[in-house]
């Protein structure tokens, strides 16, 4: 059994914090709001100043490994926190810098926690074989979802699974009745050129039948921002449509669950976009470019599209009317969040 140095343990915490990623940075926020009031977290953050005025913790640039693996040194117990960080479909250079910190971690007998993790996907065979070999030396792991638990549980690693940790964060009341569309979102392999054609023209017909404005929010800065502007470029993006948009900014999650809370329709494309937009009690559709965002519309009961499937305009702009000013069934949104709190015992189950 580990022992923390002290009564107040420094923890590590991994994780995308800091890539301006605002279902990121909700992530953080529940991962700190559970983290023992005794405990010290150093976060690991691309954008440091950002993290620390925002959150009032200790960073570390989590793109230098040398850094991070000397912070590791100074702590207690290491926290992977929140996403899909074993995966390799990012690239498997991102699945072996985790690998490494918890390999890191257990030779310096300190413990590791996997908090409301997803697996995979694991597209390679090494990368499978490095995975199976890491998870046992976990001393506790909760999973985000029902695929990534029985994945792990074919290895024979048995662990608890809820909903995505980000449903953890306090609803809010919706007052968005007659109010805007809100788009979240993203540039996606699935939409290219003319691709988005039929999704902006259900989007035109849609605006134009209900009269409502459209806001672009972009969820990821770096990513998403600027994608009206790209489209109008590309000359996609129909003038009456262009007539009722503007792109809007949310500085965090909070401002991001005010916007949402305001609109009559939020059609989320980013997986915590979705989530937050469901928390806020907005009427809500998907569309999925990956099984993760799929999954949570199902939960969710929203309308959904997926990407890979064959899209009719017309059908999809009927479906999205309909969805406007319907919140989302209140006891759904309870369930989802009372299946975050699993991931709350992980943490007291580090030094345990």
């Amino acid at each position: 059994m580990a022992v923390p140095l002290s009564s107040t343990p420094q923890v590590l915490l991994t994780g995308y914090y800091g890539e301006h990623n605002l279902g990121d940075d909700a992530l953080l926020a529940v991962l700190l709001s559970q983290l023992p009031s005794h405990w010290r977290p150093l976060v690991t953050a691309a954008d440091q100043d950002q993290v620390r005025r925002r959150f009032s913790v200790a960073t570390v640039d989590r793109r230098r490994l040398g850094a991070v693996l000397a912070a590791l040194a100074r702590c207690d117990g290491l926290v992977l926190g929140g996403g899909s960080l074993l995966q390799d479909a990012t690239s498997f250079t991102s699945l072996l810098y985790y690998s490494l910190l918890i390999m890191a971690a257990r030779l310096q007998g300190k413990p590791v926690a996997l908090w409301g993790q997803g697996l995979g996907p694991l597209r390679r065979r090494r990368s499978r074989l490095l995975v199976r070999s890491i998870l046992p030396q976990v001393r506790a792991i909760s999973w985000r979802d029902q695929a990534s638990a029985a994945l792990a549980r074919r290895w024979g690693i048995e662990a608890s699974v809820g909903s995505d940790p980000v449903w953890g964060l306090a609803a809010q009341p919706w007052r968005g009745k007659g109010g805007p569309i809100l788009l979240c979102w993203r540039p996606v392999q699935q939409l290219v050129g003319i691709a988005w054609r039929p999704y902006l023209e259900a989007l035109t017909a849609l605006a134009l039948a209900t009269g409502r404005p459209v806001l672009w929010l972009p969820f990821h800065q770096e990513q998403d921002r600027g994608l009206l502007a790209t489209l109008r470029r590309q000359g996609l993006l129909p003038p009456a449509l262009e007539s009722v948009s503007r792109e809007v900014e949310a500085a965090d999650p909070a401002a991001a669950l005010d916007l949402f809370a305001g609109s009559s329709l939020v059609l989320a494309m980013r997986l915590h976009g979705l989530i937050l937009a469901a928390l806020a009690g907005a009427p809500c559709a998907a569309l999925s470019y990956d099984p993760k965002v799929e999954a949570a519309a199902q939960a969710i009961g929203c309308p959904l599209q997926r990407l890979d499937q064959a899209v009719v305009a017309t059908d999809l702009a009927q479906a999205w009317q309909g969805a406007l000013d319907q919140p989302p069934d209140p006891e759904r949104v309870a369930a989802l969040r009372r299946g975050s709190a699993c991931h709350r015992q992980v943490l007291a189950q580090l030094f345990g």
